[in-house]
């Protein structure tokens, strides 16, 4: 039972208790609500120009395969498909965390949250660790960008899709900081949802790069 003070005012810290259950429970406001929308079409229009980057390095690698079948087919079989696999079991288990981050969130469970961003930032970190002993592999075998157009395109795709990972540490890294501070709530965790949004797009750009750079051979 809330403790009571003369004249049945309630104690302080259970005033602000009672107050902060009731804000938690409120529904989100249409303001909030039209933000998120909005921000959402923002990240999808910039997504969609990644979308036609990404694409472009798609077709000129599948123009080149096309062209010269039989060097694409023995450079593939340079790359180590363990690595690959790895990575894309690592990635895959990060979009599940920054799922599991954003429907805490919704739900007011701000430790839930920072427990999944902490943990998506850490699977990142093990995915650009992979890359990193896959590319010096190649480096000390000699395989660098210059060796052939087969190297050229998987340097330039899977590096540029290394960034675009750093990118998204960085944008989770802000969103743990702010989570700390206890910036969101179910009511406003706009930030989130688009970072969240941002991070899948990373995760199934290397779902395409997988299997087009180290299983069709």
């Amino acid at each position: 039972m809330a403790e009571q003070y003369p004249g049945g005012a309630q104690h302080p810290a259970a005033a602000a208790k009672a107050a902060l259950a009731e804000v938690a429970a409120a529904p989100a406001s249409p303001e909030a609500r039209n933000g998120l929308e909005t921000a959402k079409l923002g990240i999808w229009a910039f997504l969609a120009t990644e979308v036609l980057l990404f694409g472009g390095l798609f077709t000129a690698y599948t123009v080149f395969r096309a062209s010269v079948p039989q060097m694409f087919h023995s450079e593939y079989l340079k790359l180590n498909r363990l690595f690959g696999a790895v990575n894309t079991l690592v990635l895959i288990c990060s979009s599940l965390t920054v799922a599991l981050g954003i429907a805490a969130i919704r739900q007011g469970k701000q430790r839930m949250l920072k427990v999944c961003l902490l943990l998506t930032l850490l699977l990142a970190a093990t995915f650009l660790a992979i890359k990193y002993a896959e590319y010096s592999e190649h480096l000390a075998h000699g395989e660098l960008p210059s060796t052939n157009n087969f190297f050229s395109l998987y340097y330039m795709m899977t590096g540029l899709h290394a960034i675009h990972v750093c990118a998204g540490m960085a944008a989770l890294t802000a969103m743990l900081v702010m989570a700390r501070r206890g910036r969101f709530s179910a009511e406003y965790h706009t930030p989130v949802e688009i970072t969240g949004l941002y991070w899948h797009f990373v995760d199934l750009v290397w779902i395409y790069l997988f299997p087009m750079l180290y299983l069709i051979g």
